[in-house]
């Protein structure tokens, strides 16, 4: 654009070009040139359109046209097909027109699908990975097929076709094995399963004997076995070498000369010669373990997490209850105090054993104090006297049907005198000693049926009638609370109940008059090893029992497995510092 007198002077042909662009011209300023722009935008949109506006135009008025005409074709075809009605529900009307006509239609359809299939045979695609003699070789050396129909592989890696088979394998000359004596099983049979030969076995049960009765080996015990070259192909392998913790204390092991040792060319020797008995005394020490602490909310929680053994909480529990009312007189503050038999063996092994006190203090004073003592392993008190006050056990946890005293029998139809008290219960429910005592009798009593008799001392006993079976035998002693039967309806009996009779002095009394059942008291002699004992077991230290053994030097022992040696290595080595 050109501003001033010259845009009147504009040349108006090409000639006067050069004359044009000799003319000098005048930038706009963007404030002016902002107003200006709209003027040429309107008059472009009021300029006639051009050829390729009015093509382009003409073209989307024929397209809409045809869109139109292409969505109303398509409604109507819809609607001649949905009146045809092609396609109906074949499981509606069945035999009907509409349902012949649908039935064509897809017989129509499968002709047309079978018509267009190229064929029946499968398509051959490019193998994933080559194929091959080599190659099938290969896989199967590594696959795993089912072992129970006699396959060859999964255990092991299978032969390939580079395998060349040996007439007869060589032997290993040494096998180590690790048996465990199972419950029920026997000594001998243990070592004949294990592949060792008669001779030996026979060798190895009498030098065991000469230690320990083979048959008072406990179950579960691991013994290391090392057997021999077999003599002959087929025959049985000798015994080298055994070795297994016969005691908490000791230790057994048989051994042939020469067995486990290097010649100098670095070959094992061949062992030789009889089996020699090797005892290893393992030294033991047996301070009691005692442990201390709050009872809290609940009393065997506490003792449980305090570290005291399942079976000892029990135990001190029941001892407990035997003569306190645990649920009223002892409070949350209070103190357990329990003292329990335990053994520490050099070689790391722990054992815990029956209860030996059983306390209970509050505000930092002794309550209740009960320690074992005598051959019975009755509970006394701190001041020696043996008494159960809490009274009598019911022997099972049932209602009370029928009392002591005069009845009409429900069998006899006669007034007689009931010289007992009749619990309810279901058939089998266990039947539980009232009070420690022995068995006196046991078996058939008449109208009793299968009967239990209990002698309690003093005089006292107590006798459990109508059993379906017993559990105890005549002469046998039993603890309070111990099963002694279960509940039936033997003898003179109308339903499954139990039958529970007591005797003073021979004669029957009211087991419900009885308030405690024994009672007794040391004196002398017993009375001072009581308290001795006592003192004893109340000056040893809560947790010393725990501390390990320090081992002396002639119990530091190599490790011979390679496990242990690398578990032994990784202990030794130093901690890396922070």
């Amino acid at each position: 654009m050109i501003d001033g007198p010259e845009a009147h002077d504009a040349p108006d042909s090409v000639g006067d070009a050069r004359v044009f662009a000799q003319v000098p011209r005048k930038r706009i300023d963007a404030p002016t040139a902002a107003e200006l722009l709209p003027h040429p935008r309107n008059s472009a949109n009021l300029a006639p359109p051009t050829k390729a506006q009015k093509a382009k135009r003409q073209a989307a008025a024929h397209l809409g046209t045809f869109a139109e005409r292409y969505d109303a074709w398509r409604l109507a075809a819809s609607g001649w097909f949905a009146r045809l009605d092609l396609a109906p529900d074949l499981a509606e009307d069945i035999g009907s027109r509409r349902w012949l006509r649908g039935l064509g239609t897809m017989v129509g359809l499968g002709a047309v699908a079978l018509a267009f299939w190229p064929d029946f045979t499968p398509l051959e695609a490019r193998p994933a990975m080559p194929q091959g003699a080599d190659v099938a070789s290969e896989m199967r050396s590594q696959m795993i097929l089912p072992l129970a129909l006699g396959a060859d592989s999964g255990r092991r890696m299978g032969p390939t076709a580079a395998v060349i088979p040996l007439k007869s394998a060589p032997e290993r000359p040494q096998i180590q094995l690790m048996v465990t004596l199972a419950p029920g099983d026997s000594f001998a049979s243990m070592l004949r399963r294990a592949g060792v030969a008669a001779g030996d076995i026979d060798r190895a049960a009498a030098l065991v004997g000469q230690a320990v009765a083979v048959g008072d080996i406990a179950a579960g015990t691991q013994m290391d076995l090392l057997l021999g070259r077999r003599p002959a192909p087929g025959a049985p392998r000798p015994l080298d070498s055994l070795a297994f913790r016969a005691r908490f204390d000791l230790e057994l092991e048989l051994t042939r000369p020469g067995a486990g040792t290097i010649a100098e060319d670095g070959t094992p020797v061949v062992p030789s010669g009889p089996l020699a008995l090797k005892r290893n005394i393992i030294r033991v020490d047996e301070t009691p373990l005692r442990v201390r602490g709050v009872v809290g909310s609940s009393h065997y929680r506490s003792m449980r997490q305090a570290g005291v053994p399942a079976s000892a909480v029990q135990e001190y529990l029941k001892a407990l209850d035997a003569q306190i009312d645990m649920d009223r007189e002892v409070s949350s503050a209070d103190e357990f105090d329990i003292i329990i038999a335990y053994r520490r063996a050099a070689t790391g092994e722990r054992q815990a054993g029956q209860l030996l006190y059983a306390g209970i203090d509050r505000s930092g004073r002794p309550r209740t104090q009960l320690m074992r003592w005598g051959s019975e392993g009755r509970f006394y008190e701190a001041s020696g006297v043996g008494e159960q006050r809490r009274g009598l056990l019911a022997p099972v946890p049932g209602a009370v049907t029928s009392n002591f005293g005069m009845r009409r029998h429900p069998i006899l139809g006669y007034n007689r005198m009931h010289a007992g008290i009749d619990f309810k219960a279901r058939y089998g429910t266990p039947i539980v000693a009232v009070s420690d005592g022995r068995v006196s009798a046991a078996g058939r009593a008449g109208g009793c049926g299968i009967a239990v008799r209990l002698e309690h001392g003093g005089g006292l006993a107590t006798r459990y009638c109508h059993m379906s079976q017993m559990a105890v035998r005549s002469g046998q002693q039993v603890r309070r609370g111990q099963v002694i039967g279960y509940v039936g309806s033997t003898g003179l009996s109308t339903g499954a109940h139990l039958h529970y009779e007591m005797y003073r002095g021979g004669r029957a009394i009211n087991p419900a008059s009885v308030q405690f059942v024994s009672r007794a008291e040391l004196s002398g002699t017993e009375l001072v090893d009581f308290r001795r004992q006592l003192n004893r077991l109340k000056e040893i230290s809560v947790g010393e029992a725990l501390k390990d053994l320090a081992p002396l030097p002639n119990e530091v022992k190599e490790p011979v497995r390679e496990i242990e040696k690398a578990e032994t290595a990784r202990s030794a080595k130093p901690a890396t510092p922070l």
